[in-house]
């Protein structure tokens, strides 16, 4: 297993690039299967979630061919319509198979989705929405099956605002007979990546970012090319990086419009920000003040930020809370944050934060993504040397994260435990 030994108290300073969204480039993955053409991208990132996405398809016979950030694929030979638990169990977006399968091949079989500690996150939305469209499911040995000779549209409102269900039930819609109308869907910049690849590959997608998706059905799909969006988590890690480390990065290659929440509760801490057409400037002197922060879908403050706001909050003159409406289980990273010196508490779905002045190095242990970006961020800031461990959490959604800190001017590295 490897660790990531971090010396902190460096200051960041120097320019970095952000690499393609993990959470817009898995669902457009998936979409290659809605059509028996060459689907070509640009901007994948290269990360663990994305390699499994790719083994998956390729084992259901898509033919891929990887070069750098570019990605072709071809689902003209499809041989299997199963999504197998040993692949799906590490990565929960493997879900989103299941729709493109049911509406081009009439079915598939899909193992109930793992890969994630931050809680439940049921698919009885997708499922209920497939059914809906005219399938007909059934969950049988913990394999989600199912089937259907053409899917036909339907009137869809979703009983809570799910990414992943509103990506899925979109691509279920593209060749269903009629149209299809989504209400309570997903507003993230993600799916709306997802509808513009679909409609460069000719469906027909209106209302996409905002909560009512309208979709009229085609006959088939053709091939298409296109470019996936930029990873904004990824970006705003890296904003409240130099925020706690005093330093001044220009983070590039970002989409500052997809930030605009997270970009308002970084100038209340006291950042000075300048922010151009795919740029941010990030630039901070002395302590963070605390911001509170209370998570809801977008375009309202992600829950994809929360801990990292959390480790900034560590280090704030004063006391900030942190809600948490989202997950019910995406506050593990507090206990080890508190190794390294922090002071929280914890009420219900909130987070009291007192900030304290510093931070010591300890060995802390990762237990999500988004917290394992926490820990690394935290470990940047604090005094002396700290070891995170579990960091194959880190590598499912940044690529290459100690390289880019190392180019900042971190001391960082990694190191087989």
């Amino acid at each position: 297993m490897q660790q990531l030994k971090i010396c902190g108290g460096r200051r960041l300073v120097g320019e970095i690039r952000v690499s393609g969204a993990k959470n817009a480039a898995l669902p457009i993955l998936a979409a290659s299967l809605l059509t028996a053409d060459d689907l070509v991208l640009h901007n994948v990132p290269d990360l663990a979630d994305v390699r499994t996405m790719l083994k998956l398809l390729s084992g259901m016979g898509v033919r891929v061919e990887r070069n750098g950030t570019d990605v072709t694929l071809n689902a003209g030979a499809v041989t299997s319509t199963v999504a197998p638990y040993e692949l799906v169990k590490t990565m929960r977006a493997s879900v989103l198979t299941l729709c493109p399968l049911v509406a081009r091949f009439g079915t598939a079989e899909v193992s109930l989705p793992g890969g994630c500690a931050i809680g439940a996150r049921p698919v009885d939305q997708h499922i209920r929405g497939l059914r809906q469209l005219g399938a007909s499911v059934e969950i049988d040995h913990g394999y989600v099956k199912a089937q259907a000779a053409r899917l036909t549209g339907a009137h869809l409102v979703t009983d809570m605002v799910t990414v992943t269900g509103t990506e899925n039930l979109v691509m279920a819609a593209v060749l269903a007979d009629g149209v299809t109308v989504i209400e309570n869907a997903a507003r993230e910049p993600e799916v709306v990546d997802l509808c513009n690849c679909l409609k460069a590959m000719g469906a027909k997608i209106e209302g996409e970012g905002t909560p009512v998706i309208r979709i009229e059905g085609v006959e088939r799909l053709h091939g298409a090319e296109h470019t996936v969006i930029a990873d904004r988590i990824e970006a705003g890690s890296f904003f409240v990086a130099a925020v706690v480390t005093q330093g001044d990065v220009l983070v590039t290659h970002c989409e500052p419009r997809h930030m605009e929440v997270v970009l308002d509760k970084l100038r209340e801490a006291g950042a000075q920000l300048n922010v151009g057409a795919d740029w941010v400037r990030v630039r901070m002197t002395g302590r963070p003040k605390p911001v509170s922060v209370r998570t809801v879908p977008h375009p309202g403050f992600p829950t994809d930020m929360q801990a990292q706001f959390m480790t900034l909050n560590c280090l704030a003159e004063g006391t900030a809370r942190i809600t948490e409406t989202i997950f019910e289980n995406r506050f593990m990273h507090v206990p080890e944050l508190m190794r390294l010196g922090a002071q929280i508490s914890i009420e219900g779905h909130t987070a009291i934060v007192q900030g304290v002045p510093a931070l010591t190095g300890a060995t802390i242990m990762a237990t999500d993504l988004r917290a394992s970006a926490s820990l690394v961020i935290a470990a940047l800031a604090a005094q002396g040397e700290s070891t995170v461990d579990r960091i194959y959490h880190l590598d499912r959604g940044y690529e290459h994260m100690e390289d880019k800190l190392r180019s900042l001017g971190a001391d960082i590295v990694r190191v087989n435990a």
